[in-house]
């Protein structure tokens, strides 16, 4: 199971914390894509969470509900891993030609990930020369437990599909909410339900991925602390009012605070690792993504706490939606950051 390789005619398969979605694109030019189907089914979040037969049962169930509403026929599916599941990070090797490097690389991955080499699945990619020393080059690992990699697969082929290959969340979303020709270094933050997904690029590849364990549902469990409210109207008052501090007469705002700040604190955190490693590439903007795009005023809060400016990212900016799809899509299409990123990896024949 390829983490990172190209693959042939598939569809996209993101199994999240909320919901199952499936896309399947058409490529349309050089950078762009149709949309052919799209499938969306939500899902509780105890039976994504559990492991049990049955939950898995149930999973298998609206998955291909999702499949079966969207439209797809195809066998052959991309998945997306979570971050909490997967470990990526970009070392330094010495500059060599590509074959001496497939050869050393084997033998340099145990240093860099945390498990033993025999229990992992372990993927690279050539990003190029390093931004801070010429006589290096940087590469990204992505690995993954065997044992989670197994399970996966098998329980996606037991449902009659064939998985072709698998790619962190993370570096999925980079494909889709990069906008095309960015020069500089770029921070992406894609906000979930439990975690945030975040990655530094510099041009089109990824030089820093991390994951953030806050979500929706830190604000959430804030609000409902702080403001005595069931957990229903904490998020209507979240995605309603946002960070606005002068809703409600900021009470909303001030009941989450304390947990913005310390999710602001892990931003910084990044942007200080990141130019520390690379003092002559500032980081350029933030793009937003998931909640972090809908959460009225989030934005300013992110562009006012690490001083660089934010705007809201949108992953179908290089797919062509149907008039009556862009409709259907409205109230969630700030949540399809990953699956699109997977649907867009190339065809390779």
């Amino acid at each position: 199971m390829a983490l990172l390789k190209g693959v042939g005619d598939f569809f996209a398969l993101d199994i999240g914390t909320n919901a199952v979605r499936v896309v399947q694109l058409s490529s349309s030019g050089a950078d762009s894509w149709t949309l052919q189907h799209y499938g969306y089914v939500p899902l509780d979040e105890r039976i994504a969470e559990s492991g049990s037969a049955e939950s898995l049962r149930r999973l298998g169930e609206i998955i291909m509900t999702a499949v079966g509403q969207s439209g797809i026929k195809e066998k052959n599916v991309a998945i997306g891993l979570p971050s909490s599941k997967t470990f990526t990070t970009v070392i330094d090797i010495a500059v060599m030609p590509e074959a001496e490097l497939k050869s050393t690389i084997k033998y340099q991955m145990d240093q860099y990930i945390p498990m033993a080499i025999d229990e992992a699945k372990v993927d690279w990619a050539l990003l190029g020369q390093s931004l801070h020393d010429p006589k290096q080059q940087e590469v990204l690992l992505a690995s993954t437990a065997n044992t989670y990699a197994e399970e996966q697969l098998e329980f996606i082929e037991n449902l009659g599909l064939n998985v072709i290959a698998a790619e962190p969340d993370t570096l999925a979303m980079i494909r889709s909410l990069l906008p095309t020709g960015i020069k500089d270094a770029r921070m992406i933050i894609d906000v979930g339900e439990q975690a945030t997904n975040l990655a530094i690029t510099y041009g089109d590849t990824p030089r820093l991925v991390r994951t953030i364990p806050m979500g929706i549902h830190s604000l959430i469990k804030a609000a409902v602390q702080n403001l005595n409210v069931q957990e229903d109207q904490a998020r209507q008052f979240i995605l309603k009012f946002g960070l606005a501090p002068d809703r409600l007469e900021g009470q909303v705002y001030h009941a989450i605070e304390g947990t913005l700040d310390n999710f602001a604190a892990e931003l910084v955190k990044s942007i200080k690792f990141f130019q520390t490693r690379y003092p002559n590439t500032p980081v350029g903007g933030i793009l937003l993504s998931g909640f972090a795009a809908i959460v009225p005023q989030f934005g300013d809060y992110v562009t006012a706490k690490t001083g660089i400016s934010s705007s809201v990212a949108n992953p179908w900016q290089r797919v062509k939606v149907a008039q009556a799809d862009q409709q259907r899509l409205a109230g969630i299409a700030s949540e399809f950051a990953s699956v699109i990123g997977l649907a867009q990896r190339r065809n390779v024949k």
